[in-house]
């Protein structure tokens, strides 16, 4: 009782300012994953070489005659945006609590948020335990996709209503645009393995995935490939059941952020893999998210519930007057 008594003291939150937020969410974890790559380029993965501090006896970088003083302020700079991420994921979760009418999807949505970060630290802190082991590595960077897939629901949710689901498309096309997604799926599973397999480490002594890159590689690009056929199929369904202009607008942004995300793969492989444009391929991992979650969110609708009508005064005559 009492609780929810101080939970109802919160200052309402409007729709705006919680869909801020919840784009603020989704920011942030696409952004520590990009950072995250910067650590991998650079080969600062164990420039702090424990966890959760960042020397024995030190949570902050200390001189150390084995790592160079610049490797370990990238690896403890990615450490501290992490508190950053906090923050946002703590915002969303106090905003969703203070949204009126209180919504329970969009609650769910945002408690997420900072469970997946604590979850996030930890899996962080294995990888730094384990040497950079690649299997952790690639673990840690899916992880962070599923947490901008879901910020972006809950962006979707913080416009929406506290009314029941409507389907703007039939079930076949929901399930075909499902389909593509557990495709998508595959294709940054393996993304994580052409990495897994290539040069940057993280650090130069970490064990690599013992497949070649050319064959990983193969594997990324047929699976991308059958991603964009599914896509070509989702649009033509879309259009054949008259799908609202929003969600032929969403489709097109990802169809567009698919295809630059390929292009820019194949000049990463031709041009050797360079550190700049692992960043930037890890960037648009999370950009295709975004688009794929956002066009996912769009296919459903919940609008505010009727308000209830005012008891109707009893007439005069009703009284007994």
């Amino acid at each position: 009782m009492t609780r929810s008594t101080l939970l109802d003291r919160l200052p309402a939150v409007s729709p705006p300012v919680m869909r801020a937020l919840a784009i603020a969410a989704v920011v942030a974890q696409a952004g520590i994953a990009v950072t995250g790559s910067v650590v991998r380029v650079t080969g600062s993965g164990l420039g702090c070489p424990t966890w959760p501090e960042c020397f024995p006896g030190s949570l902050v970088p200390t001189p150390h005659p084995e790592v160079e003083p610049l490797t370990q302020w990238i690896e403890f700079g990615n450490r501290m945006l992490t508190g950053v991420v906090v923050l946002v994921a703590g915002a969303c979760l106090l905003a969703a609590l203070a949204t009126r009418p209180r919504r329970a999807r969009l609650t769910r949505l945002a408690l997420v948020q900072p469970l997946g970060v604590i979850a996030q630290a930890v899996i962080g802190g294995g990888v730094v335990l384990l040497g950079l082991v690649w299997w952790s590595v690639s673990v840690h960077l899916l992880v962070s996709m599923i947490l901008v897939w879901l910020a972006m629901q809950l962006v979707a949710a913080a416009s929406d209503g506290a009314g029941p689901p409507r389907r703007l498309v039939p079930g076949p096309v929901r399930g075909l645009a499902a389909t593509s997604t557990a495709v998508l799926a595959a294709v940054l599973v393996a993304g994580s393995f052409v990495t897994a397999a290539g040069p940057h480490a993280g650090d130069a002594q970490t064990p690599r995935l013992q497949l070649s890159v050319e064959t990983v590689a193969q594997v990324h690009s047929e699976l991308l490939v059958g991603y964009l056929g599914l896509l070509v199929g989702l649009g033509f369904a879309l259009r054949a059941v008259a799908a609202p202009a929003r969600v032929l607008r969403r489709y097109a942004v990802l169809v567009a952020v698919v295809l630059a995300q390929g292009l820019l793969g194949g000049i990463q492989y031709a041009l050797g893999v360079p550190e700049v444009l692992v960043s930037l391929h890890v960037l648009g991992a999370a950009l295709v998210t975004v688009a794929a979650a956002a066009l996912w969110a769009s296919l459903t609708e919940r609008t505010a519930l009727p308000a209830p009508t005012p008891a109707r005064a009893p007439a005069l005559a009703d009284r007994g007057a």
